[in-house]
C-alpha cells in the first residue's frame, strides 16, 4: 500500500499502520506534532490516495483526526487522571494512541468499545509494545470509572472548566476570561470546536450567486446563500467532491470562509485602480480584489514564497482572471520594482496567529504560545510601516487578519497610527454590514456570534 501524493522526509507513512482509519490517524497526528505540519494536507493526501475506499472509513478518518485535535485538552486531562506517571513523559505515539482511543469512546457510538481498546492496544504492540499494557490499563479504567469523573464548575473556577471541557491552552483562555469575561469565553471556545461549513465564493466574472447555485445542483449539492458576504455560498447537503462538479472546474466557485470574503468588500478596490496586494499568498482574495474590479486596472501580488504566487497564478487562470501580476519578496524590506507613492489601495492580509480559524485549524492552538503573539505584532507592524510608502496621497491602506487577539488587532493599528500621524481611520464601507463593525470602527467576525471564522480588519486614508 502506497499513499503515492506524500512527499519528502517527513511525509513517509507507517504502512504497517495503514490498515484501519484508526492507524491512519495516528500516523498523521503523530506527524501533526513532531513535524508541525497542519492536518488539511495530510488528511487530503490520504484520501486522495488508494488508503481507504470505503465512504464510511474515510469519513471516519475525518472525524477521528479532527476530532481528537479539536478535545486533545480535554483527552489529556483523562489521561493525566489515570496516569499515575507525568504525562509530559509518554511519548507522543502512546499519547495519540490514547487520545484518539478515548474520543471513540467519549464522542462515537458506532465502533463497540471493547472494539476501540482492543484496536489501540493492537497498534501500540506494532510500534510500542512495552507500552501495551500501560494503554489497556488507562483506556479500561476509563470505561469502568469514566462516568465518575468530577469536572471544575464553571461558576468556580471558569480557567480550569473552559480549559477542560472546552479544550483550549490555560494561556488563551485566561487571557480571554480578561476580555470578554466567562460566558463568552466559553462560547467562543465552544464555537471554535464545532465543524465549520463549507463555505464557497462565486466568481463573480463567471456567474452569478443564483447560476452557481443551479450549477451545484445539477451534481446533486444543496446550497444556501451565506447572509453577510453577497458572493458566497454555503453547502447545506453535498453530493459530488466539490472539486469534481462542473461549477468548480469551470472557475465559477472557490472554496473561502464568508468572513474572509469580506476582506474583499473591506478594501473596496474600484475599476481601474492600481492595487497593491502586499501578503497574497495563494491569491484567494487577491483574486477577489480583481472579481470586485470587474478585471479593469492593475493588481501587484508580493508574497515572500514563491511556490504560493504560482498556485496565486494557477487559481488566476482558473478564474479568468489576467490584472494580476506577481513578485516575489519580502515585503518588510525588499520593494524591488516597487515606486512610493504608485498605488490607490493597498491590502496587507498580515500573517498572524491564525486563533480565528480553529474550527478549521485546531492544531494551532496546541503549537502556538503567548509569546509567539508578541513576534507576530512586531512583523504585522513592519508590514503596515512599509505598506505606508506605497500609497499615494487619498490613498486607502486595509489591514486584516484571521485573529481575535488585540495584540494583533487594535493594538496594532493603535500603534501604527501614533507613528504615521498622515493616517487616519476611516469607516468600513457601506457594504460591510454594520453588526460588523464595533464602536471605534473596526471590522470584527467572532465565530459564536457570527457562524463564520474570526477576523479583524481596519481600512486607514492618507491624507498626507
Amino acid at each position: 500500500m502506497v499513499i503515492r501524493s506524500i512527499q519528502g522526509p517527513y511525509w513517509g507513512f507507517n504502512m504497517t499502520l495503514l490498515k484501519t482509519p484508526r492507524g491512519i490517524t495516528i500516523e498523521i497526528l503523530n506527524r501533526v506534532a513532531l513535524t508541525d505540519a497542519y492536518a488539511e494536507p495530510l488528511l487530503d493526501a490520504c484520501l486522495s490516495s488508494t488508503a481507504l475506499n470505503n465512504i464510511h472509513d474515510r469519513r471516519l478518518l475525518t472525524q477521528l483526526v479532527y476530532g481528537v485535535l479539536r478535545t486533545q485538552g480535554h483527552l489529556d486531562w483523562i489521561i493525566g487522571t489515570y496516569y499515575r506517571g507525568d504525562v509530559k513523559s509518554l511519548t507522543i505515539f502512546v499519547k495519540n494512541i490514547l487520545r484518539t482511543g478515548l474520543y471513540q469512546l467519549l464522542y462515537t457510538s458506532r465502533i463497540p468499545a471493547f472494539a476501540v481498546v482492543d484496536e489501540a492496544v493492537k497498534l501500540t504492540k506494532i510500534h510500542q509494545p512495552a507500552s501495551a499494557g500501560l494503554v489497556n490499563a488507562i483506556l479500561r479504567n476509563y470505561l469502568r470509572k469514566g462516568k465518575g469523573l468530577v469536572y471544575p464548575r464553571l461558576e468556580e473556577d471558569p480557567l480550569e472548566h473552559i480549559a477542560i471541557v472546552h479544550s483550549h491552552p490555560r494561556w488563551l483562555v485566561e487571557g480571554w476570561l480578561k476580555n470578554l469575561g466567562p460566558a463568552e469565553t466559553a462560547a467562543l471556545c465552544a464555537a471554535n470546536n464545532e465543524i465549520p461549513p463549507t463555505t464557497l465564493r462565486v466568481n463573480g466574472l463567471q456567474a452569478t450567486r443564483e447560476e452557481a447555485g443551479r450549477e451545484l445542483a445539477t451534481d446533486n449539492i444543496e446550497a444556501e446563500e451565506t447572509v453577510f458576504s453577497p458572493h458566497g455560498l454555503v453547502i447545506a447537503k453535498g453530493g459530488l467532491s466539490l472539486r469534481e462538479t462542473v461549477s468548480y472546474q469551470k472557475g465559477h466557485v472557490l472554496l473561502q470562509d464568508e468572513a474572509s470574503q469580506l476582506i474583499g468588500l473591506l478594501a473596496a478596490p474600484q475599476e481601474g485602480e492600481h492595487v497593491l496586494d502586499l501578503c497574497a499568498g495563494t491569491g484567494v482574495k487577491t483574486t477577489h480584489l480583481a472579481e470586485l474590479m470587474d478585471n479593469k486596472g492593475r493588481i501587484t501580488a508580493i508574497d515572500i514564497n514563491a511556490g504560493k504566487l504560482t498556485s496565486l497564478r494557477d487559481l488566476a487562470n482558473r478564474l479568468g482572471v489576467d490584472t494580476v501580476e506577481t513578485l516575489t519578496g519580502d515585503a518588510t524590506t525588499n520593494r524591488g520594482s516597487l515606486q512610493p507613492g504608485q498605488f490607490d489601495r493597498v491590502l496587507v492580509d498580515a500573517p498572524c496567529s491564525g486563533l480565528g480559524t480553529l474550527r478549521r485549524n485546531p492544531e494551532i492552538k496546541w503549537r502556538l504560545r503567548a509569546h509567539d503573539l508578541k513576534s507576530l505584532s512586531g512583523l504585522q507592524k513592519q508590514l503596515l510601516h512599509s505598506a505606508a510608502a506605497y500609497l499615494k496621497k487619498d490613498g486607502m491602506l486595509i489591514y486584516s487578519v484571521c485573529t481575535v487577539m488585540p495584540e494583533e488587532n487594535e493594538a496594532v493599528i493603535d500603534d501604527f497610527l501614533r507613528h504615521h500621524h498622515d493616517f487616519c481611520l476611516v469607516p468600513p464601507p457601506a457594504t460591510i454590514d454594520r453588526m460588523l463593525i464595533d464602536k471605534q470602527g473596526f471590522f470584527r467576525t467572532n465565530t459564536a456570534l457570527h457562524g463564520t471564522d474570526g477576523f479583524f480588519g481596519a481600512v486607514m486614508k492618507k491624507t498626507g
